[in-house]
């Protein structure tokens, strides 16, 4: 796949006609599908890269959120759009890496339907709960398990978090019951309700609530502490390494959309991650800015899809 990327994106198939068209790119308003609901995180990063890139453009850059299953229905809908630069799909390593292996007909291939344009943020996913949860480490959470009963709160299958809980249980042979939301938003919620024991969540519909002390931090879901968590310590720390997860957003469009006009979007995101105000914006949702060359995104997509493959072939997980 990524042999089929790098033909489509190769410099010599880039024509004199595509490069006046990305000089004068864009003449009218971009969409930007984002591939999950209204008020999660994936949709707070899309509304950032929307308000900069209309900036940037001096053109009308909208949201269009068409969420479900995890982010294939937007993907489907991304992907079938004209491949012109003027429909593009703010993605996740969920929805790129996972969602396509999860599900029996997904609809979509992420490195031939789509032309990576580059990563912007990572968010780790961090084990958290209600201050009233007794657990407070990684090895009080597996014991408390051992004793039955705990349940463990994750966004649905096909996210990060989702595989994030298999892979803890799958690691430590941990008595959980998963229980999933509809999204991050309504996890969140339960978590402050304390209507589930603990959570698989990202930052950023949680950092607040963190921050507030109206949720809990038990670890990070990596080897290196989160420079927004500096005091959480890490899965690795806890005596589980290996257990990493995070969810990675980027900017993808439609196969065959000119190199010259992903190129114009890739120095755009660049620019964004450089300018103060939108690194603090992207780090104020509870995320680490990041840039990247198409290229480079291409192999981060498929790290991750070799890295999910190799957990739900071993677990025999399907959706329909």
């Amino acid at each position: 796949m990524l042999l089929l990327l790098a033909t489509l994106l190769a410099p010599g198939l880039i024509t004199p006609g595509a490069t006046a068209v990305a000089e004068d790119y864009p003449t009218h308003p971009v969409t930007l599908i984002v591939p999950f609901p209204v008020g999660g995180g994936v949709d707070a990063m899309g509304r950032l890269v929307a308000h900069h890139l209309t900036q940037a453009f001096g053109q009308q850059v909208i949201v269009d959120n068409k969420g479900g299953a995890a982010g294939v229905v937007g993907m489907r809908v991304a992907m079938h759009a004209h491949p012109d630069g003027y429909t593009l799909v703010m993605t996740t390593s969920g929805s790129t890496s996972i969602s396509p292996l999860l599900y029996a007909d997904p609809g979509y291939d992420s490195l031939k339907d789509f032309v990576p344009i580059g990563l912007i943020a990572s968010s780790p996913i961090v084990l958290m709960a209600h201050p009233s949860f007794s657990a407070h480490s990684v090895k009080e959470v597996i014991a408390l398990a051992q004793k039955g009963g705990v349940t463990a709160g994750t966004p649905p299958p096909g996210t990060e978090n989702y595989m994030a809980a298999e892979l803890f249980k799958s690691m430590t042979g941990a008595d959980i019951t998963i229980v999933s939301y509809k999204g991050t938003g309504p996890l969140t919620n339960d978590l402050l309700g304390a209507h589930v024991g603990f959570g698989f969540n990202t930052l950023p519909p949680a950092m607040g609530n963190l921050q507030a002390g109206t949720l809990r931090a038990i670890a990070v879901a990596g080897s290196a502490r989160s420079g927004l968590l500096p005091d959480v310590p890490t899965a690795t720390e806890s005596g589980l390494p290996g257990f990493e997860a995070a969810v990675r957003y980027g900017l993808m469009a439609p196969a065959g959309t000119p190199r010259p006009i992903v190129d114009r979007i890739n120095r755009e995101l660049r620019s964004m991650v450089s300018t103060e105000e939108t690194r603090n914006g992207i780090i104020a949702q509870g995320s680490d800015p990041l840039t990247s060359s198409p290229e480079e995104y291409a192999a981060d997509i498929a790290r991750e899809t070799a890295k999910w493959s190799a957990l739900i072939k071993k677990l025999g997980l399907k959706l329909e």
